[in-house]
């Protein structure tokens, strides 16, 4: 069973509201009106409407539901502490499977275990369970009702005006993603990154993750090739007013029933991506160049914006000024990433510089039938990570993330990795290209989820003097490195679940947002399911900054003495990391060519037995068999390393094993990526000397 598309719902809901009356007798107010139908929208709409409150649902487009239901099926709570995003978020994942099991088909996941298992849906399942529960709540859902302006009385909004009505509450919801009702209010907002100085953030600034690629970013005549920002990426410790990448999140499959051809673009220029042909000639791996598919159930797939990939269907820029343009200008943008999707997948599968049986894999995918039909099978919303953020009462930044989770007033848990897609792609004059911005996850390597963190009510709240009705839990106050992380659709339902209480609560009492005694809010946030309290197994935050290889005892061997050869980059994310940084080679999921290693030469001052240790950062992405070779006069060992497996609690290294080695001989220990199948890491190696009796690992 699928849903209509939504026009249909569009008019059998305003003939709901309407009840064949005259314009004038129409349903235009309510206690509660929220702006954006974004996962936090349509869940601060249920959780307002379930506190009793008159709720009226204003979508400016014709979708409802933001990403959740428009292309984003996998969710990301994998990497999340499950167990604190409850409330609206766990009944709308268990309603999904529900939806699944009551038509006889067999569970996609078990949402009752709170494990690090990926949960993964479809689109138009997930649209039904949100209008039903949109229904059952008694929420009034209009869609292409786009904010023209409002009305304010000192700092109260009275009214909010689109082109199709105006409608009047006595507390308002910002649930969309650009934060337009917020500015339309006249609240303080910002846009961009800030500078590492402006709140003590490290990941704040300009950020170069990824490899310099060795090509001319330059045509003939000077000037940036397509697909290219800047030539001048700006000072690194300096913010500017750029945002992260926007994409499509692409419902794909291979079934030959339900395929739908990928749509041609129309005047498809080759030209476009010369710069990927360079890429690729200087030696560039072609597992560089891509997109990430996830399984979904329905044998589709789930496309995303690679954020480990240096060209993928992210448009790098094209997001910059999504925020402040009108409804031509955004139609304009978000035809021009669809162009640019459609472009890019054009290429993957026709142009001689990919590999033939690359280009055959890309071609066998297309659109899926059953999914997005009012709109050509193409995903209907546009993935907008960042865009403006409130300057509220509290601006949440990377220490409340990392040092200071603990609030006295959380209405959320979110416990999303740090975690940025590119933000630039810089032609640098002096040669080379590089792609800038990218904060690759940080979080807890051992559980492999993020750090838990409160989410406080005064951070979704603007000035009181600015607006005292305004509630703002998707656009909330925050940091570009906070929204890194809140940025999240499980994060904003949970935080979108709080804002929807409030507002019902403080429209009831009839009190200034800001006024509402907090004690009431959380006894209602409880009652509706909310986990308020952080998890006593919380990981404690990661050691800061770096280690000095000098400080350590034994023959420590940094990255940085090593010699390289093949496709390698450097790093400071993971953190600590010995000396300045690590570097790293492949990406998720990908094969290894035997191309790249890493070889240490150097004496031992003793010949005997050492044990050797290796420095990495354990992840589930990482290689599970990294080649590593010492050789020492006659004798050659071999081991091979499974990277994802962590290091001993409050170690700098894992022992791998011992060694014997010579100090009248050169002694050489060399890493590869032969054989392996994701990421390989290199931050260092040591070597201690095994005294008789002395155990492995001691």
């Amino acid at each position: 069973m699928h849903l209509p598309p939504i026009r249909s719902i569009t008019a059998a809901l305003g003939l709901l509201v309407a009840g064949g009356l005259p314009s004038q007798a129409r349903t235009t107010n309510a206690d509660v009106i929220v702006y954006g139908s974004t996962p936090g929208g349509f869940c601060a709409a249920i959780a307002a409407a379930r506190e009793g409150a008159s709720v009226i649902l204003l979508e400016p487009t014709d979708h409802v539901g933001g990403l959740s239901t428009g292309g984003l099926s996998h969710c990301d709570s994998n990497q999340m502490v499950r167990s604190t995003v409850m409330g609206l978020f766990d009944e709308w994942h268990t309603r999904l499977v529900k939806d699944y099991t009551g038509r006889g088909l067999k569970a996609p996941y078990n949402p009752a275990v709170k494990d690090t298992s990926r949960w993964t849906f479809e689109p138009h399942v997930a649209m039904r369970v949100t209008m039903r529960m949109l229904d059952e709540a008694g929420v009034t859902v209009l869609t292409e009702r786009r904010l023209q302006s409002i009305t304010k009385d000192g700092p109260r909004i009275t009214s909010l005006v689109t082109k199709d009505g105006t409608f009047t509450a006595r507390v308002f919801v910002d649930g969309s993603y650009e934060g337009d009702l917020m500015a339309a209010a006249g609240v303080d907002w910002t846009i961009g990154r800030e500078g590492r100085g402006e709140y003590g953030e490290s990941l704040a600034g300009k950020q170069y993750p990824k490899k310099k690629m060795n090509i001319n970013g330059f045509d003939g005549d000077g000037k940036l090739l397509p697909l290219l920002t800047t030539k001048d990426g700006g000072p690194e410790e300096a913010g500017d007013k750029n945002i992260m990448t926007y994409s499509f999140r692409l419902c794909l499959t291979t079934d030959p029933e339900n395929r739908v051809p990928m749509p041609k673009p129309d005047n498809y220029d080759p030209a476009r991506f010369e710069i990927i042909r360079r890429y690729l000639a200087s030696g560039g791996s072609v597992n560089q160049v891509g997109f990430d598919p996830y399984p979904l159930p329905g044998g589709k797939f789930d496309g995303n914006n690679s954020i480990s990939r240096q060209f993928s269907i992210g448009l790098v820029g094209g997001g910059t000024g999504w925020h402040a343009a009108d409804e031509a200008g955004r139609k304009e943008i978000w035809e021009a990433h669809k162009q640019y999707t459609l472009e890019f997948i054009h290429f993957l599968t026709t142009d001689p510089a990919i590999p033939e049986a690359l280009r055959e894999k890309y071609a066998r995918w297309g659109l899926c039938r059953d999914e997005f039909a009012a709109h050509d099978h193409f995903p209907p919303a546009l993935y907008v990570r960042e865009s403006r953020r409130l300057k509220g009462l509290h601006v949440i930044s990377q220490k409340d993330i990392i040092e200071s989770p603990e609030k006295d007033d959380p209405i959320a848990i979110s416990s999303f990795p740090i975690d940025s897609h590119d933000v630039q792609r810089i032609a640098l004059p002096g040669g080379g290209v590089i792609n800038e911005g990218t904060i690759f996850p940080v979080r807890d390597k051992k559980r492999r989820r993020g750090y838990a963190y409160h989410v406080p009510y005064r951070a979704i709240l603007p000035k009181p003097g600015q607006c005292d009705n305004l509630l703002v839990p998707v656009a909330l106050s925050c940091t570009h490195v906070g929204i890194s992380s809140l940025r999240i659709e499980g994060a904003w339902m949970v935080i979108g679940q709080g804002a929807g209480v409030a507002a019902a609560l403080a429209a009831k009492s009839d009190v200034a947002v800001q006024e509402l005694p907090y004690p009431q809010l959380r006894k209602r946030l409880r009652a509706q399911g909310q986990v308020l309290a952080l998890p006593d197994a919380a990981a404690p935050p990661p050691p800061a900054g770096s280690v000095a290889p000098g400080s350590l005892p034994g023959i420590v061997l940094d990255d940085a003495n090593a010699e390289l050869a093949g496709d390698w980059s450097r790093s400071t994310n993971f953190k600590p990391h010995i000396g300045d940084g690590y570097v790293f080679s492949g990406e998720n999921g990908a094969k290894g060519d035997g191309k790249a290693a890493a070889t240490f030469r150097f004496k031992v001052p003793r010949s005997g037995a050492y044990q050797l240790r290796m420095a990495y950062s354990a992840h589930e992405s990482r290689a599970t068999n990294v080649p590593v070779t010492v050789s020492s006069g006659a004798r050659k060992q071999t081991f091979a390393v499974d990277q994802t497996k962590p290091l001993p609690a409050g170690r700098r290294f894992r022992p791998i094993d011992t060694v014997e080695l010579q100090a009248d001989a050169e002694t050489t220990i060399t890493m590869t990526n032969a054989g392996t199948t994701g990421f390989v890491i290199l931050d260092a190696m040591q070597l201690v000397p095994v005294k008789p009796g002395l155990k492995t690992g001691e």
